[in-house]
Formats: C-alpha cells, sequence, structure tokens
C-alpha cells in the first residue's frame, strides 16, 4: 500500500465519521422496528407467565454475574417473597428529542414487609453532553421504606433528597453551588462512610450517571451540533475537533450506584427479551416440575420456604 499524507488520512477519518453517523442511524431503526414487532408477542408472554407463580425471581435467581453481584440475600428474599412482574418498555422510542436506545424497568410487588410502592419504575435516558459523554442517565426514585427495613440503609433516600435540592438551584452551571448543599454533604460523607459495604440491589432506584447528571436541553443542543458536523462532513467540509474533554471534577462523589447502568441493560436488553430461557435453568424451575408430575393435584410452589408472600389479614 502506497504512503498516504497526513492531509488524505485526515480526509478518510472524515469518511469513517459520516459512515458512523448512519450505521448509528440505522442501529436506531433496527431498535424501533424490534420494538414494534415484539410488544404484541410480549404482552402475549405477559399473560402466561402471570399465571406461573414466582417466575421473575426464578428469573432473578439465574441473573449473570454482572447482575447478580449486586444481588444481596435480602434482595433475593423481596424478589422470591413478592415480585409479580417486571416490564421493560422503550418511552422514547417515537419521540424525535429523544432516543430509542431509553428504557424503563417497572417492577410490580405484592404487598410486603418492606415498602409502601406497588410499583417501582427506573428510568434511564440515553443523551449526549455538549463535553462528548453518550450514555444513559437517570433521576432518583423515591421508595416509600416501611420503618427499619430501608435495604438500601438510606441511600435511596439521600439520593433522591440530593436530586430535589439541585433541582431548586435551577439551569446553568450550579456545581459550586450544589456541592454546598447540605444534602449534598450529607451523601458524600455517608458514601465515604460506606466504602467496602455491600449494595443492595434496590439502591440502583438512586443512580443518576456514570458521568454526570445530562438534561434532555443539553442533549438536544449536543445532537443538533453532531448532526450539523456530519452534515458539513457528507459535503467534504472540515470539521474542527473539540479535543478531548479536560474536566476534572468527580460527579461520581454522590452516586450511590456506580455503573447502575449496565446491570439495568442487562436486564433490559438480556434478562428480560430471554426470561423464558433463564427461568428455565433455574434448579428450583426443575425441582417443580418434577414435583408437579409426582404431585399432580398439590402445589409445589408451597414447599418452597422463601417463596409467600406476604398478605396482609
Amino acid at each position: 500500500m502506497a504512503d498516504i499524507g497526513p492531509e488524505e488520512i485526515l480526509a478518510r477519518f472524515e469518511e469513517l465519521s459520516v459512515l458512523e453517523s448512519e450505521i448509528e442511524q440505522a442501529e436506531l431503526e433496527i431498535i424501533r422496528t424490534q420494538y414494534t414487532l415484539h410488544a404484541p408477542i410480549y404482552k402475549k408472554r405477559a399473560a402466561v407467565i402471570a399465571k406461573i407463580p414466582h417466575f421473575w425471581a426464578l428469573v432473578f435467581e439465574q441473573s449473570p454475574p454482572e447482575v447478580d453481584t449486586y444481588i444481596q440475600p435480602s434482595d433475593s428474599k423481596v424478589f422470591a417473597e413478592c415480585l409479580e412482574s417486571l416490564d421493560v418498555t422503550r418511552f422514547e422510542i417515537d419521540d424525535p428529542k429523544g432516543s430509542p436506545k431509553s428504557f424503563a424497568l417497572r417492577f410490580t410487588f405484592a404487598p410486603n414487609d418492606y415498602f409502601e410502592d406497588s410499583v417501582l419504575e427506573k428510568k434511564f435516558y440515553y443523551r449526549r453532553s455538549l463535553d462528548g459523554f453518550d450514555g444513559f442517565v437517570s433521576e432518583p426514585v423515591k421508595i416509600h421504606w416501611k420503618k427499619g427495613k430501608d435495604l438500601s440503609d438510606g441511600l435511596t433516600d439521600a439520593a433522591y433528597k440530593l436530586w430535589q435540592a439541585q433541582q431548586k438551584l435551577g439551569n446553568g452551571d450550579n456545581r459550586a453551588a450544589e456541592k454546598r448543599l447540605p444534602e449534598y454533604k450529607s451523601l458524600a460523607k455517608k458514601m465515604e462512610s460506606d466504602v467496602g459495604v455491600s449494595t443492595s440491589f434496590f439502591t440502583i432506584f438512586g443512580f443518576v450517571s456514570s458521568f454526570r447528571y445530562v438534561s434532555a436541553e443539553e442533549s438536544q443542543k449536543a445532537r443538533k451540533i453532531e448532526k450539523e458536523n456530519s452534515e458539513k462532513r457528507r459535503r467534504g467540509e472540515k470539521v474542527e475537533d473539540e479535543g478531548p474533554n479536560d474536566d476534572d471534577e468527580d460527579y461520581q462523589e454522590t452516586e450511590v450506584f456506580p455503573g447502575g447502568d449496565e446491570p439495568a441493560m442487562l436486564i433490559a436488553e438480556d434478562m428480560w427479551p430471554a426470561a423464558i430461557r433463564y427461568f428455565s435453568k433455574s434448579p428450583s424451575t426443575a425441582l417443580y416440575t418434577r414435583e408437579r408430575q409426582a404431585n399432580p393435584i398439590g402445589g409445589a410452589f408451597q414447599r418452597f420456604p422463601l417463596m409467600t408472600c406476604f398478605h396482609p389479614s
């Protein structure tokens, strides 16, 4: 291959950037198509699953290591006793200002000893920042824990209170003001003292970002700039490289579930669509099948000590 000069190499990079943009658009269209095709099938599946006791608890029993590492014995007990259903939605699938990659995890629970909520829904927004970040951000969800039953040891409440306080600061660069908030100082101190402590899966409801929170407005501006730059590249025009982000600010000081988007994505893109496969792998499922064959009238799940939902009399 003949040697090529720096200018030609740069031109090839510009061509690759255009192709990368086209690939991304194709991937988004695939997500839209898959979601539309799968929706009626998943609706039928949900109707069947509703007739199977503890289906989702047994799915989580077989979680991949990247998810299982966050599920503590106390979390497993809640799932086994009272997790009734799990649903995944792409709530921005038709929103031109959003992204088809955004998703929500919706957990439905029977009445239980731990929290008042019958539904806990966590939304993950796919956003792009003006300083180069591409990824998921979220807003803390309030869990109404019953007295003495907070599995997150106060982290979800602290994250929610900080989020509320941050919203009162308004728009703009308020990082310095945020760090002066009593809620910020309190959570940062708790995070420092809790280093090395096992984190409950339910702490994921306090997750914000693996970088920093990116608003919808900032994301729209960033995507507009990227679209304009992509059009320039298609026309063969030079686009100035903004260079790497030099922001050394530690935005993870008050992140209660660092990297929380990763297990969430695995649940949404692997465990939920492949739920039947995970359910079938569970030893409890095999035992249930054998006992049902031996005792077709009795309920095999009645023999599992943790699998009895709490229902108030």
